[in-house]
């Protein structure tokens, strides 16, 4: 027997997951949760959807579908709700899979305490969480991961990670994802939560998992200690508001390792989400495995890891495609696998919320330090997962 689901938000992100989620073979039940009704008929009209969706299972908000027996929830809603969702859903005796980051406040110390909350949540409750963190998936940290497996990379000295997005990217443009998330429903009533943060300065490192993760995740080690600056805008840009629109840090990690992490929001460069990891006998940058004796650039292919051959044929199925991988990097299939199979498998999902606050904690920090002129501050860390969940 498989495991049931339920999608909360299905907005433009959280909707394309759905048919992934719905297509993996491990779920035999899939709900359907949104505030604008619209949305849920969207996908309870499918066709394709009737072997899996009951319209019992179709609810309107996320007190409605805590009280169902479904076993997971997918948290895909605007960002400041994620934390306090996930919460609410593993006290209800669900399981949950958070769309990045954890939370997305203007105030670090505040985004820090709800680290916290969750990892406490996940130790009484028992439920699992996983964050749905797309680097971690992509080509480039898959094979990584695999190269360090083997030591391959001998000692880790130094890792570079960098995301830079323009509030004006022609691929995304900022301000047009703002203008969408406040006007829905749920964006509305998080402007007026908002408000509360008038003249609290915030910046880009309080959403800095797509930069952490990748270092974090190949190193298998942790940031303990940061130094960092922010810039803020000079042309008087009503988007920033007084905010930091970069910032830089320098880490050390666990691994005695250095780590420099840059976070922007006004650069004149293409978007850019990467990363470089240099150690004592291999390094890897820019799609290229080097070693003292030579450069080898590598494809995709070469770097992605695999799905099983019944996962990747029932998406195939679900999706109408041959290509499954989806968004970010061909992550989005590779995130989906490894919840359902997590909890089908009623096993720690691999970024579990021991990993998820160890990138949050990193950036929260680093726009501490930031604020306080570069000061060097110790980073905060719950540990890793028990072993015996």
């Amino acid at each position: 027997m498989g495991i049931s689901i339920g999608l909360v938000g299905l907005g433009s992100f959280g909707s394309g997951f759905a048919d992934l989620f719905k297509s993996h073979p491990a779920v035999d039940r899939v709900g359907l949760c949104d505030i604008e009704p619209e949305r849920v008929a969207r996908f309870a009209e499918k066709e394709s959807w009737r072997d899996k969706f009951d319209p019992s299972d179709a609810y309107g908000s996320l007190d409605e579908i805590c009280k169902s027996d479904l076993d997971a929830l997918v948290i895909i809603t605007q960002p400041w709700l994620h934390a306090p969702q996930a919460i609410q859903a593993m006290e209800s005796g669900k399981h949950v899979y958070s769309a990045v980051p954890i939370i997305s406040l203007p105030d670090a110390d505040e985004i820090l305490d709800w680290c916290d909350r969750l990892v406490k949540t996940c130790e009484r409750t028992g439920m699992r969480y996983m964050l749905g963190e797309t680097t971690f998936y992509r080509s480039q940290a898959m094979y990584c991961r695999r190269r360090a497996a083997q030591g391959d990379f001998g000692r880790f000295v130094h890792a570079e990670a960098q995301y830079f997005h323009d509030v004006d990217d022609p691929g995304c443009n900022l301000r047009d994802v703002r203008k969408s998330r406040f006007n829905s429903k749920s964006g509305r009533e998080g402007q007026k939560m908002l408000s509360r943060y008038k003249g609290v300065i915030s910046g880009p490192m309080h959403y800095p998992t797509h930069s952490v993760s990748g270092p974090v995740s190949v190193m298998g080690a942790h940031m303990t200690r940061v130094c960092a600056w922010g810039q803020k805008d000079e042309t008087g840009d009503d988007y920033f508001k007084g905010t930091f629109t970069n910032e830089v840090a320098l880490f050390r990690m666990s691994n005695g390792a250095t780590a420099r992490i840059a976070e922007c929001r006004q650069i004149g460069h293409p978007g850019e989400e990467m990363f470089r990891i240099f150690g004592t006998e291999a390094s890897f940058r820019e799609d290229q495995w080097v070693t003292k004796e030579s450069w080898n650039k590598l494809t995709v292919d070469e770097m992605r890891g695999s799905l099983p051959a019944s996962v990747k044929e029932a998406f195939q199925k679900g999706l109408n495609t041959s290509d499954v991988y989806g968004g970010h990097g061909g992550s989005h299939a590779f995130l989906v696998h490894e919840f359902c199979d997590a909890i089908a498998n009623d096993r720690e999902p691999v970024i579990n919320i021991w990993e998820a606050v160890r990138y949050m904690a990193a950036g929260a920090t680093a726009h501490k330090s930031a604020l306080a002129g570069g000061e060097v501050m110790d980073v905060p860390d719950w540990g890793d997962a028990p072993a015996n969940r």
